[in-house]
Order: structure tokens, then sequence, then C-alpha cells
């Protein structure tokens, strides 16, 4: 009879302790439920306007119009993708995709360098100025700065006004009207608006860099070049990589709302893209079956170049997405 009371308190104990923890979690997530219930509403935004509608991207497989329902179209297989292989636009529409997203690739080192040197300016009222011009054109939409750049690149613009200045050219032109210069046009501007904004999350990463380790290369000699280069960089090395993966995968994205503003019929060889072209051919000529298998096309693309872009982040330098 001793042995049995002795005994119960152990049993008692043995369970309330698998209690233990779930009511710890319990009060955390009753402390932090206000946090909990704007997350909960971010993640019924996801999958109400991301999730749900994934199940019309069968409509690439079947042939749909919009006096059917979905389910009623019948099957199609994989003909929109042959056809769009077979395209005759299928080649320049490429081209012009992935030359504007290769160069705009290309200046992914830009932000870094201007948050390298911003975080070298020493006075703090010079600092916030620059970071205020630098940062402003994010906040105008396209069709503003499309507008603005119009008006600047016309043959009356001042563009040309100040090249006849300088006699780089001798008559005015019109160069939005000439395909030429269209991709210029468009890797310029996209660094003039995004530059500055886009130095934001690598000023950040900057700032958590401890002072520790600058004095300790100022002791050794280094310059603030040098600084930059052996403990800068490789601080903020992670935050790099996980953003050049990022921009690795959306190589296909042109930014449809820019080329949407600056392209016109005249330059229609250097500015039809994937995303107008899937815009045309889905809006405007109601191909809504043909103009999905692009799209789908595009984000099989751009999954399989996350993939990549992630496992050599993570051999090279043990960073990854996931």
């Amino acid at each position: 009879m001793d042995m049995r009371q002795s005994m119960q308190p152990a049993a008692t104990l043995k369970t309330d302790k698998p209690q233990e923890p779930r009511r710890k979690w319990l009060k955390k997530l009753y402390t932090q439920r206000h946090i909990q219930i704007m997350a909960l509403l971010g993640i019924a935004w996801m999958i109400i306007f991301n999730y749900i509608p994934m199940y019309g991207v069968i409509i690439a497989f079947k042939d749909y119009d919009i006096i059917r329902t979905i389910s009623e179209a019948p099957w199609a297989g994989l003909e929109h993708f042959r056809e769009f292989m077979s395209d005759e636009n299928f080649g320049y529409v490429m081209r012009n995709t992935l030359g504007i997203s290769l160069l705009k690739l290309l200046m992914f080192p830009l932000p870094i360098v201007f948050a390298l040197f911003l975080n070298e300016i020493r006075s703090l009222r010079f600092k916030k100025a620059i970071q205020t011009i630098s940062y402003l054109p994010h906040f105008l939409s396209w069709v503003v700065l499309g507008g603005i750049l119009a008006t600047w690149l016309s043959e009356t613009g001042i563009i040309n006004d100040i090249f006849m200045a300088l006699k780089l050219v001798d008559q005015p032109i019109a160069y939005l009207a000439e395909p030429k210069y269209f991709w210029t046009i468009v890797i310029t501007s996209d660094v003039w608006k995004e530059l500055g904004w886009s130095a934001i999350i690598y000023l950040a990463a900057i700032t958590s860099i401890s002072p520790e380790m600058y004095e300790a290369a100022t002791i050794d000699g280094a310059g603030r070049f040098q600084q930059m280069w052996y403990v800068t960089l490789p601080s903020i090395k992670a935050t790099i990589s996980i953003l050049f993966i990022l921009a690795v995968s959306g190589v296909l994205n042109s930014n449809f709302d820019q080329i949407l503003v600056l392209r016109n019929a005249l330059n229609d060889s250097a500015s039809n893209v994937i995303d107008y072209y899937v815009y045309y051919t889905g809006i405007s000529s109601g191909r809504y079956s043909y103009s999905a298998a692009i799209g789908l096309f595009k984000s099989v693309i751009a999954l399989t170049l996350l993939l990549i872009a992630n496992q050599v982040s993570k051999k090279l330098n043990d960073t990854s997405l996931f």
C-alpha cells in the first residue's frame, strides 16, 4: 500500500510533463495573438489570390473560351505549347525578353556599389539628401515616368537639346520610334527608377555589421576601400546571394508596366517581350488557352532557373533559399 502511494505522485508527474510544452505554446500564442491574426490575414490573402486561381492553369491544356466553363472545355494536351514554339513571333519575342532581362541582370551589382559608397558618407545630412533623391523615382508609377520619358526623348525634348548643344547629334532623333535605342532606354530608366530603392536592403545588412570589425581592420592598416572589400562585402554575402537567386529566377520578367508604357508600333521589333505577348494574345485577341500556355511555359523556366541558382549558391557559399 505504501509502495502504491509513493508511486502515485511520480505517475502524476509523468502525465503532467507532456502538457507543459503545450501550455507554454498556447500561452505564447495568446500573447502574440495580434501578430498571429495579422499573419493569418496574410495567409488567407495568399490562399485566395495566389493558390485558388492556380486551378485556372489547366486552361493551358484545353481549348477554352468564355462561352463554356473550364471543366466543359475540351482537352487539347500540349497543342498550345507546340503552337507557341512554332509561332513566327517566338524567335524575336524570346530574343527581346532574354536580351532585356540579361542586361538588367548585368546591372545587379549597381545597387550594391551604391549602398557601399552611400554607407561611407560621413555627413548625415548629405547622406539623407542622396537617399531621398535616389528613392524618389521608385514611388512614381511607370505611367507617370513613361509620360516624362516620352517628353524627354521626343524630337523637341530635353535629351535632344542637350545632345545637340554638345554636338553629339546633328539633328533631333525620335528615340522611342527607333528600335535600336529601345533596350538602352529600358535599362537606363529601370536603373534610374530602382537603384536607390534596391540599395535599401543592402544598407540594412551593412548596419548589422559589428563596428569592432572595422576597428580591427583600421588597426591592421586597412583603408576605407580595403574595409569595403574585406569587411563589408563578405559580411553581406548572404544577402547578395539570396537577392541574386531571386534575380536569376526572374530573368524572363521584363517589367510589363515599363514595356507597356514605352513601346509603340514603331519599336515593336525590340519591345515585344513574353509578358506583352501574353497580354496581347490573351486580352486583345481572346486566345486565352494559348496565352495561358505561354505564361505557364515562362513559369516553368523561372522555377527551373530558381532551383539551379539555389543549388549553385548553396555549393559555392553555403547560402540558399531552401
